[in-house]
């Protein structure tokens, strides 16, 4: 039986309006079509623009299944997502992330899409990915679009600090310490990193530590914090506080707000969202000659935890077999190298990533963004209950403090520890 999460309390004017905007799809009563409504959170106009040339696609070569494009957001999408599995006016497909899909998983909400699910399309999508959208063995969602993290590089001012620009496959950790070190000098710093929300970053990266932080599910996830957690934190604070080769007031940024000493050239190097490739094409000045740097390893290899976008059918769908079949078709080779290249994300299957590549490798940084999505693993996290609350109000502030050089390692780890365990109590 499906269980009413607690955190729900939305208004009944909400309800009712997005109950008369997405209601599970129908048919017209008269042996009509069938319409799908598919909520999608795409809020960048190409983006926006390629699910909506991929619906008109669909929609033009199946009369018979019509799908309705119903425009919504990220904002409060979680929240917005409750009132209407609660109040039964959920959309047939569902648009999220791996990171919010597990309690409507657990909570009986999507459809198994296991046995929609062709053999072909499974061997073309990474392991790690496949396993982010998939609870209690069920496939509950299609993955589409990633991000990893990427560290974008002033060239010139590498190449007059002395420094030797990587050009492996991969690149070490010692090798990115070593060469903000060896930028650093002349009032210029040889990295700026944005951490003001570090929890997300830290959890995300810690797998090339052989971090997990997490095991188990649910409210029975138990927590891990040692070497391989604790890895990462450690070598940020030590590139801040003992080589003082990290801009500080970066730290205290979001990403978004670090790329400006990028771009000023107050710093050689910046960690980012591969996403802002964007923006630095975009934004950057005309005469920033900047460059993305190989995927960085540690001990554990190059591995990124991932967070995928989802793909989801409402499992009270009167149509789940139809919704699925639109999804495989979304989310084919074409398709979903369309939608990436749209939004400057990397696509979630091999194929589609091997095609952006090949149309996109002359463009710059784009062949070291993709070739990171080869790394994207599992992430525990997702399954773990109360993650999210304990991002926020406990991880986030003890990263704070840690990097701030206000509590030392151990009283971090213990923090971290303590306040799992004290979460939702």
């Amino acid at each position: 039986m499906k269980t009413r999460r607690a955190a729900v309390a939305a208004s009944l004017a909400l309800t009712s309006l997005l109950a008369a905007a997405c209601g599970s799809g129908g048919d017209s009563g008269d042996g009509g079509p069938v319409t799908l409504t598919f909520q999608s959170l795409s809020d960048q106009p190409a983006a926006i623009a390629a699910t909506n040339k991929i619906v008109g696609a669909w929609n033009q070569a199946h009369p018979d299944t019509q799908v309705k494009v119903v425009q919504a957001g990220w904002d409060s999408a979680y929240d917005k997502l409750i009132t209407q599995f609660n109040a039964g006016t959920a959309p047939d497909i569902v648009h999220y992330e791996a990171a919010g899909i597990g309690p409507f998983a657990t909570d009986g909400y999507l459809a198994d899409l296991s046995p929609y699910l062709s053999e072909q399309k499974r061997a073309d999508i990474p392991k790690g990915v496949l396993d982010s959208v998939t609870v209690d063995s069920k496939v509950v969602a299609y993955p589409t679009e990633l991000q990893s993290y990427v560290v974008f590089a002033n060239k010139k001012l590498l190449e007059q600090s002395g420094a030797q620009i990587p050009t492996g496959e991969t690149m070490t950790w010692d090798q990115l310490r070593q060469l903000a070190k060896t930028a650093t000098k002349d009032g210029k710093y040889g990295l700026g990193w944005g951490l003001s929300s570090p929890a997300a970053t830290f959890v995300a990266m810690a797998p090339a530590f052989g971090g997990k932080y997490f095991e188990g599910t649910g409210d029975q996830a138990q927590i891990t914090v040692g070497q391989g957690e604790m890895a990462l934190p450690q070598l940020v604070r030590d590139m801040n506080a003992t080589d003082h080769s990290i801009l500080p007031v970066t730290l205290t940024q979001s990403g978004g707000k670090a790329l400006a000493p990028f771009y000023a050239g107050q710093v050689a190097m910046t960690v980012q969202g591969s996403y802002q490739a964007a923006n630095i094409e975009k934004d950057a000045p005309k005469d920033l000659d900047w460059i993305a740097l190989p995927p960085i390893a540690g001990p554990a290899g190059p591995a990124q935890a991932a967070n995928p976008q989802t793909l989801s059918v409402n499992k009270d769908s009167k149509h789940v077999e139809q919704a699925a079949k639109f999804l495989d078709f979304f989310t084919n080779t074409e398709n979903l190298a369309a939608l990436n290249e749209a939004d400057t994300l990397i696509p979630a299957s091999n194929s589609a990533r091997e095609a952006l590549d090949k149309k996109l490798s002359a463009k710059k940084g784009w062949s070291t963004i993709l070739a990171s999505g080869k790394y994207l693993t599992s992430a525990p996290y997702l399954f773990a209950g109360k993650y999210a609350q304990w991002k926020d109000t406990v991880a986030t502030p003890a990263y704070q403090r840690f990097l701030a050089n206000q509590i030392d390692a151990n009283t971090l780890a213990q923090q971290l520890k303590d306040g799992w365990t004290s979460v939702g109590k």
